[in-house]
Formats: C-alpha cells, sequence, structure tokens
C-alpha cells in the first residue's frame, strides 16, 4: 500500500468481528501483525481504538495504515474461492440486497442450500453468523438445486418469512432463470405442462414425468423462449418456472429433448455427441432474476451476475447477455 486508507463497511458485513473483517479484505495479514497494529493505535474505526473482537457496523470506516500486503479483489463467489473463508464473509460477498426484512443472495453453483447426506456447508447453517442483535436467525423461504447458481432470497424475521413463503405459495414471484441446452427446441417460445413424480435411485432421488393420476405425481408447469443459438447444437433458453417442483426445470429441459449442459441426472446424449470443447462440464443452469412482492409493500427485483463457468461458455459461443433484454 501507498499510505494509510480509509475504508467504510459495507452493509453485508453488519456485526462482523474486526479481525474477521481484516481477515476478509487482506487475507495475507497476520493476527499478531493485526494485534501490534490495534495495540498501537494505527488501526481505528471511526477513529477511536479498537479491539480485535470489535463488531462494525455498515457506514462506519476503518483507518488501515501500510501494511505491506495485498487487499483482496472482487472475486466471484465459488466453492475454490470460499475455502478457508468464514461464514459471515463468504455471504456478505454474496449479497445481492439487504433491508430490514430481507435478503438476496447470489448462491454459487456447488453450495447447498440445506443440510444432507455428504454436506458439509450449506446456506442454512451459514446463516447463523447474520443472526441478529435480537438473537432472530434468517430463515430460507425457497430453495435452489446445489447445483443452480443465482438469486435466494432470505427472510430476516419471523413476520417477513411468512409473507415471502405466502408469496411463493400464490405464484406472486416470477423467477426467470437462464440455462444453456443441447440441440434448439422445436418451437421458439412455449409452455411445458407435465406431471412429476419423485424416485429413489442408487444417485439419489430423481424426479420422471409420470401420468395424470399416478401416486405421488404433482402438476408442473414451465415456460421456455429461445434467447440465442449456436448453429443447431446448442441453445440459451429463458425459462420461468409456474410451478415449483423439484428438479423442474431440468427435467422439463429434458422432456423437450434439449437438457441442460452439464446436468448430471437428466443429461442423455448419444455416443455420437461430443461435448462442447472448452466448456466446464456443470450444470448450466442460473437463477438469473427474481421479482416478488416485498413483506412491508413495495416489489423486490433483483439479478444476479451468472457464475464463472457459465460466463466462460457465453463467451466461447458468443453470446451478448444483453440479447436476452432485447429479446424480451
Amino acid at each position: 500500500m501507498a499510505g494509510v486508507e480509509q475504508i467504510k463497511v459495507e452493509a453485508g458485513e453488519a456485526g462482523m468481528r474486526l479481525d474477521r473483517w481484516f481477515k476478509t479484505h487482506f487475507p495475507g495479514l497476520g493476527f499478531g501483525q493485526l494485534q501490534k497494529l490495534l495495540r498501537s493505535g494505527q488501526v481505528r474505526v471511526d477513529g477511536g481504538r479498537v479491539k480485535a473482537d470489535t463488531r462494525v457496523e455498515p457506514g462506519q470506516v476503518v483507518r488501515v495504515p501500510p501494511l505491506g500486503v495485498d487487499r483482496k479483489g472482487d472475486q466471484p463467489v465459488t466453492a475454490k474461492t470460499m475455502r478457508g473463508q468464514d461464514d459471515g464473509a463468504v455471504l456478505s460477498k454474496m449479497l445481492l440486497h439487504e433491508d430490514p426484512a430481507v435478503f438476496v443472495f447470489n448462491k454459487p453453483a456447488g453450495l447447498a442450500v440445506q443440510g444432507g447426506s455428504g454436506v458439509t456447508r450449506h446456506v442454512d447453517d451459514m446463516l447463523e453468523a447474520f443472526r441478529s442483535k435480537k438473537g432472530e436467525k434468517p430463515r430460507l423461504v425457497h430453495r435452489l438445486d446445489r447445483d443452480t447458481s443465482g438469486v435466494l432470497v432470505v427472510a430476516r424475521t419471523r413476520l417477513a418469512a411468512m409473507k415471502l413463503a405466502e408469496a411463493f405459495r400464490g405464484r406472486d414471484a416470477k423467477k426467470t432463470y437462464w440455462a444453456l441446452v443441447k440441440g434448439v427446441p422445436k418451437k421458439r417460445e412455449d409452455k411445458i405442462s407435465t406431471w412429476l413424480v419423485k424416485e429413489q435411485t442408487i444417485d439419489g432421488d430423481r424426479m420422471r414425468v409420470a401420468r395424470h393420476g399416478e401416486d405421488g405425481a404433482d402438476h408442473a408447469v414451465s415456460y421456455y423462449r429461445i434467447v440465442d443459438q449456436a448453429g443447431q447444437t446448442l441453445s440459451w433458453l429463458e425459462m420461468e418456472p409456474h410451478t415449483g417442483r423439484t428438479h423442474q426445470l431440468r427435467v422439463h429441459a429434458a422432456h423437450i429433448g434439449c437438457p441442460i449442459i452439464g446436468d448430471p441426472k437428466y443429461f442423455e446424449a448419444d455416443q455420437n455427441w461430443d461435448f462442447p470443447g472448452g466448456m466446464q462440464n456443470r450444470l448450466h443452469l442460473h437463477a438469473r432474476r427474481i421479482v416478488i412482492p416485498h413483506p412491508n409493500g413495495g416489489v423486490i427485483d433483483v439479478t444476479a451476475p451468472m457464475p464463472p463457468h457459465m460466463r466462460q461458455s457465453w463467451n466461447l459461443l458468443g453470446f451478448d447477455e444483453a440479447t436476452a433484454e432485447e429479446n424480451a
């Protein structure tokens, strides 16, 4: 560093310990070095002396003297960049929107929303780091598949959770997903309506298209439109689930003969089909945008940037994100 910096605490860092705040922004700074700077008064918050366990609040200004280490750049949160970071720091980097009632996060692909078999870290557990001063832990109000990235809405209060859950149940939430699929659907845009039933397999739960009236089957409705395509090989679809069944968009994409690229459960291709070179074999499904009534009135409208593996594929194919808005 060239000199002293004055860094403002961001909204998503509320309640974070000062030593963790430094670990987030300056990962190369040792704890012993930080302690010396605190004891000598070189590190201050709003001009006052502080300790390592002091909790910072949004809008406060941290005085940072020359440290001799680099400040961490803005990296997208991925399973790799999450390693070694505490939950509060990870959630802060995922934060897209916050207000007194609601958080909206950009969940990275590979991070589970809730616990389960083989899951060691998940959003529900991580939310302990954002427990309020009153002791209230934020609540999940909807889910995303582990390998699906994008907008995840979390309620900060019990009342907000009730109202948001009601909005999801009443289908007042508009959810828009982006997917990269094999082939090109026969219609430029269409409605997909099927019945889905859950089956247990050696690879875990799997959904399949069922007959109307089949035991345990639920009705599922999705809409899609083609945004762009790479010849007849790949298509960029904008998809909207009208219902909220498990794996719904993934099953529906496969049902119309265009499975989502990198889907480990529902992608089945003939032996002559080669996975595109330069692309990562990971699920290309992203919860791009959500529009939902706010618990306190008005509307929440949040868009999430794509994860690195999908942005890489878009670049390889020459897809322009602005095309989705132009063709809407």
